[in-house]
């Protein structure tokens, strides 16, 4: 007799294999979190080249890393689309969700799919492999968006 069921996974059985397995490089995470960056810019310039959002004059798109010794904290930051409460739940909360995907799913016709990097929604992931806390404050584009922060140790 044949079974069928559905994998069931949670933040703590996945983590660890995340942490220390996903790359055998652990420096891949500063790519990883770049790329996202650099995603999320692409996405934000080809809303503004679909007429869907109108980029202020003064706007340089462009990611910055900085990193402070003393309080052991690496902070990478762009100036890209940026998430809603909804869809940090929906593409950080849900391991391997890939919020690519979705967006090209959505503007397959408009949007060129090779200049998007993160096809597998675990890059973001990696910052686990080397950090205690991990951190998004994130405000999207769209009209009337409100900031949004989330945080999670040792990823759970």
């Amino acid at each position: 007799m044949a079974k069928k069921g559905s994998l069931s996974i949670t933040s703590e059985n996945i983590f660890p294999v995340i942490k220390k397995w996903l790359y055998s490089d652990h420096d891949i995470f500063y790519r990883e979190l770049i790329s996202n960056g650099c995603d999320a810019i692409t996405k934000l310039k080809k809303l503004e080249l679909m007429g869907e959002y109108e980029k202020p004059e003064d706007v340089e798109y462009k990611i910055q890393v900085s990193v402070n010794p003393n309080e052991k904290t690496i902070t990478i930051r762009d100036n890209g689309l940026g998430m809603t409460e909804e869809e940090i739940d929906k593409y950080i909360n849900q391991i391997a969700f890939s919020g690519v995907q979705d967006f090209m799913e959505k503007y397959k016709d408009k949007a060129n799919e090779d200049q998007i990097i993160g096809h597998f929604g675990l890059g973001f992931y990696s910052a686990f492999m080397v950090a205690d806390k991990v951190t998004i404050d994130s405000l999207s584009y769209q009209k009337d968006a409100k900031p949004v922060h989330w945080e999670s140790e040792g990823g759970i």
